[in-house]
């Protein structure tokens, strides 16, 4: 018989997560795919009621980033954006401190799908990122589809595993210390994001990321579906689809020597568009 080896978690930390105290700003975190009309008109209207309604791009996470930036800025000026500009900055440029004035006026930022690790290879630590959580804290609307929704939350999955693995074989365990995880943006401190999440089945990676950060929620927001975050904690789901939330605050998290997890007593609710859900206090509200 295998021996279940428990996690030494602090239940009393797990049970208190950190609250988002004196911000003001929203989060528009879309699961990527197709991005309803109504749903973008929404992310132009938050940001036409905070700081000069700009919105400002950085599609670094695209493959293509000048086509992706150029495409983004259309789509928000044909739905009614004041003003929209995107930035496909280099790491030298992010680093440069004038590059803080590319975010003058902005009312939000939004960030492309794509890699997000190409992403925040560029912003991490620049004083780009650093001025994005100050306007954050200060009432700016921070959005983002696919890649750009990985990047909200202080933990990032990667989209990398840590085992070898067959093309077409990805992501088929609960297991430990498997999921690649880096430093995101930040501005989500309470919950992991992961993004086209019933779409492409990736329930066992933020399953797994549960057994080791159990005082975080999992938050899974499928395609053509957006999470807002007020500055309240609350996030309302919009959109066609669903969002996935995992709770294991009060679970018995046990992790089993071939690194097999199990918990006994997480939680998980599934969210429809109209939905409400409260960060601080854990559960679903109307």
């Amino acid at each position: 018989m295998k021996k279940i080896l428990p996690l030494a978690f602090s239940l009393l930390a797990s049970l208190s997560p950190p609250s988002h105290s004196g911000v003001k700003g929203t989060l528009f975190i879309i699961g990527g795919g197709d991005r309803p009309e109504s749903l973008m008109r929404r992310f132009i209207d938050l940001a036409g009621r905070s700081g000069g309604g700009k919105i400002v791009i950085f599609p670094m996470a695209s493959s293509e980033p000048a086509e992706t930036g150029s495409r983004l800025a259309a789509e928000f000026k044909g739905l009614g954006a004041r003003e929209a500009e995107y930035f496909a900055l280099t790491r030298e440029q992010a680093l440069a401190e004038e590059s803080v004035r590319l975010l003058e006026g902005a009312g939000a930022v939004f960030f492309s799908g794509g890699d997000q690790s190409r992403q925040m290879d560029i912003l991490r630590g620049t004083p780009i990122h650093r001025r994005l959580l100050e306007l954050y804290q200060e009432g700016c609307v921070m959005g983002g589809t696919s890649a750009g929704a990985a990047v909200m939350s202080e933990i990032m999955i990667t989209g990398d595993e840590r085992r070898k693995v067959e093309e077409g074989h990805e992501f088929e365990t609960l297991e430990a210390g498997n999921i690649v995880t880096v430093e995101g943006l930040g501005f989500l401190k309470t919950a992991i994001i992961d993004q086209h999440f019933a779409t492409r089945k990736r329930h066992n990676r933020l399953i797994s990321l549960m057994a080791e950060h159990p005082g975080l929620l999992g938050v899974g927001i499928d395609e053509e579906t957006a999470a807002v975050v007020g500055p309240d904690d609350r996030f309302e789901v919009i959109g066609n689809r669903n969002v996935v939330v995992y709770d294991a605050s009060r679970a018995e998290v046990m992790i089993a020597p071939s690194k097999a997890v199990g918990f006994r007593g997480m939680k998980m609710h599934v969210l429809l568009p109209g939905d409400r859900f409260d960060l601080r206090k854990r559960e679903a509200v109307r």
